[in-house]
């Protein structure tokens, strides 16, 4: 692969990217593996490429971990992949404080092991002071969803013929506080957002790339990055 990451500018880095990991199971087949198999090496990817989000100077990278979709996936997949998720995080806790990353979660809490849950809110709550990468897992997540808890929330705390405003909205999504979605990459070589972060991508550039997600590499977050600093960003002006 083309060395991407001499040729990239490093004063025009997304400050937030999101990241759709498909093709987790596929890859497994391909190997003849079973799909959990594939989902571990997923969670493998993840801390090469917080590495090389921090080493580009990146805020905030959002994670598609397990969408309100996801729960129709035969139950013995969707076990193990709670279970990789709290294994993920009693291995990879330590690493991520020493790495000044911060855990977040966007997604609703119903339906959650409550096991998991707890390791999910440990997590945060060891690395809130971190400030030098949001690693932000969305996790039981749909972004029709989050629309309308942040609706319902602002019906719940509105005064008497307040009218609702974009401001209103965005402060009561789960990214909250997180700047706006720049780049999405999705890898699976599938081209579409699958419900994901639908507010947030509102001028985020899409990238859809033909890899699976176990192989996915630090090279291609490069490549993509540089691919990104290629297009003309107009945000509807000229």
């Amino acid at each position: 692969m083309k060395d991407y990451k001499s040729l990239i500018n490093r004063k025009k880095v997304p400050s937030h990217v999101a990241i759709i990991m498909d093709g987790n199971g596929r890859w497994a087949k391909k190997k003849s593996l079973p799909r959990s198999e594939g989902h571990k090496r997923g969670a493998e990817i993840i801390e090469p490429l917080m590495d090389t989000a921090i080493d580009l100077g990146i805020k905030a990278v959002s994670l598609y971990a397990f969408s309100t979709e996801n729960w129709r996936r035969p139950r013995s997949e969707v076990l193990s992949l709670w279970k990789l998720l709290d294994y993920f995080f009693r291995q990879k806790i330590g690493t991520l404080k020493e790495k000044g990353i911060q855990v977040r979660h966007s997604g609703l809490h119903d339906r959650l092991p409550s096991s998991s849950l707890r390791t999910i809110q440990n997590a945060i709550m060891e690395t809130k002071g971190n400030k030098r990468l949001v690693l932000n897992f969305c996790l039981n997540y749909g972004g029709q969803q989050d629309i309308v808890q942040a609706v319902n929330g602002w019906l719940d705390e509105r005064k008497r013929q307040t009218r609702l405003t974009t401001g209103d909205i965005e402060k009561r999504l789960f990214t909250a506080g997180m700047p706006p979605v720049d780049l999405m990459i999705r890898t699976g070589g599938e081209s579409r957002i699958s419900n994901f972060l639908i507010w947030q991508l509102a001028y985020a550039e899409l990238m859809f790339m033909d890899v699976l997600w176990p192989d996915f590499r630090p090279a291609h977050l490069y490549r993509a990055i540089y691919e990104f600093q290629q297009r003309e960003r107009r945000f509807g002006g000229l």
